[in-house]
């Protein structure tokens, strides 16, 4: 998808940012009635018995009653009913990135496949995971709780033009400003060994 600076756009990511209403999953414990044949593919997909949910409502409806547990597992939860789900990765998908200001006064946000805008902050940080056999990285943002979103490829080729070379305590670290933190992808030397 796309990205770029918001210009006045933050204001609308915040007001969409306010209007963002979820149930209060973590304050709900109902019994656990048993897993549904309902999973969330790594590219955001949620498949029903095998087969994609086409109806973006149902997927927003459902994506606000997600909760991830203290033993690992996804649960769709309601005041009566605690239903265990199966996520690839992560449960949601950042597939557009917007910024405003340079530097230290850089500001960053996403939109989810699911529509849910939150702004890169110590509250809701970046962290990237690298896979030790393909070297391959795996970009998330903490969306609300403990729930991330996986930063869609494109998102994140963008997000690394933002990144910049930072001394740290004395190391060169590379990467990017949000919301006055500083987000590392890596020392300099990491990043560009061979």
């Amino acid at each position: 998808m796309t990205s770029g600076e918001t210009g006045d756009g933050l204001g609308a990511i915040l007001k969409q940012i306010k209007g963002q209403k979820h149930p209060p999953v973590h304050l709900w414990n109902p019994d656990f009635c048993g897993d549904l044949d309902m999973r969330i593919a790594r590219d955001g997909t949620w498949y029903y018995l095998g087969s994609p949910i086409g109806r973006k409502p149902l997927v927003k409806l459902f994506s606000g009653v997600i909760r991830l547990d203290p033993d690992g597992k996804y649960y769709l939860v309601t005041p009566a009913e605690k239903i265990g789900i199966t996520v690839d990765d992560a449960p949601f998908l950042a597939v557009e990135m917007f910024h405003e200001g340079k530097g230290r006064n850089r500001i960053i946000s996403f939109r989810t496949n699911v529509d849910d805008f939150v702004i890169m902050d110590a509250e809701h940080p970046f962290r990237l995971e690298i896979d030790p056999k393909t070297k391959e990285p795996s970009p998330y943002i903490l969306v609300r709780g403990n729930l991330e979103a996986l930063i869609a490829r494109s998102v994140f080729y963008d997000l690394v033009n933002l990144a910049g070379e930072e001394n740290i305590s004395g190391e060169a670290r590379f990467g990017f400003w949000s919301s006055g933190q500083f987000f590392e992808l890596g020392s300099v030397n990491d990043i560009f060994e061979e």
